[in-house]
């Protein structure tokens, strides 16, 4: 009888032990960090397929976005931050509020579809956004590009989802070398990064975006490979993204694997684990 119930307590114990270690995870998250992976190459460079990042909640504050989505599709579990805590939203503010800055690499929740989104940080409120040549132009001033030479990757099936980069030098066959046009873009804030140009599309020229106040404008590095602010949410991008859709800022990358999986070792880009974001 005694043995029994030594054995009962145990597993109490372990219980109680499990749930206390989900809720402070759960805390952490939602307060501090979220674990991001990159599972497209809209921002490569300076993001590549397999990247795995903390994304730091706290740089502008905290919003209904700011509770962790948990969607699992294999099991049928699909509860967004907007289900989870929604009833907070609505308002477009956040409680102890910080305001991002023009170049950031943001992670924010898709105003339609509440997928988690990272992308770079190009228009503020107020602003007037205008592709010409693809050149930024904001408020009728044209972002300096420097030309920065090619990007080389491997024509490879990238990530879990098996995904081909697209190429400036043509068709490519497996294990070739793809190449992509390189420059240095600099923000008026002093901000610089790299961004990729495969050739001329129609989301090189686009019309005036007027950002309106409260909401921000986005684009994605790997400049012809981003559904971004330049595409409405109904057409497949994300158009202007509300104050308190933002999650918060990706400053470094912790881990790196360039495999179908983490766990294949021999594709771990190690050159990658613990480097900044610019």
């Amino acid at each position: 009888m005694a043995k029994t119930e030594k054995a009962g307590n145990a597993v109490v114990e372990t219980i109680k032990t499990v749930v206390y270690a989900l809720l402070i995870a759960g805390v952490f998250r939602t307060l501090f960090f979220q674990p991001f992976w990159i599972p497209s190459g809209s921002m490569k460079q300076t993001l590549l397929i397999g990247d795995f990042l903390f994304v730091n909640k706290m740089a502008y504050g905290y919003s209904y976005a700011s509770c962790p989505s948990i969607i699992m599709p294999r099991f049928g579990i699909n509860l967004d931050a907007e289900k989870l805590c929604g009833a907070l939203g609505g308002d477009n503010k956040r409680l102890l509020g910080g305001e991002p800055e023009r170049g950031d690499v943001v992670v924010f929740r898709h105003p339609i579809t509440g997928r988690d989104y990272i992308k770079r940080l190009i228009g503020l409120p107020g602003d007037k956004v205008q592709i010409t040549d693809g050149v930024i132009q904001i408020n009728g001033v044209a972002i300096p590009q420097t030309q920065d030479g090619e990007f080389e990757e491997l024509m490879e099936l990238q990530g879990p989802q098996g995904l081909r980069p697209r190429c400036a030098n043509g068709a490519v066959g497996q294990g070739g070398i793809c190449k992509k046009d390189r420059a240095i873009e600099t923000m008026p804030n002093g901000k610089s990064y790299a961004v990729l140009n495969i050739g001329p599309q129609a989301s090189d020229r686009t019309g005036v975006y007027s950002v309106p106040e409260g909401h921000y404008f986005f684009m994605g590095d790997n400049r012809d490979n981003s559904a971004d602010s330049r595409l409405a949410q109904t057409a497949g991008g994300v158009g202007f993204v509300p104050y308190e859709n933002l999650i918060g800022r990706a400053d470094r990358i912790v881990f790196s694997s360039g495999g179908r999986s983490m766990l294949f070792f021999w594709t771990w880009r190690s050159d990658r684990f613990f480097k900044g974001i610019k």
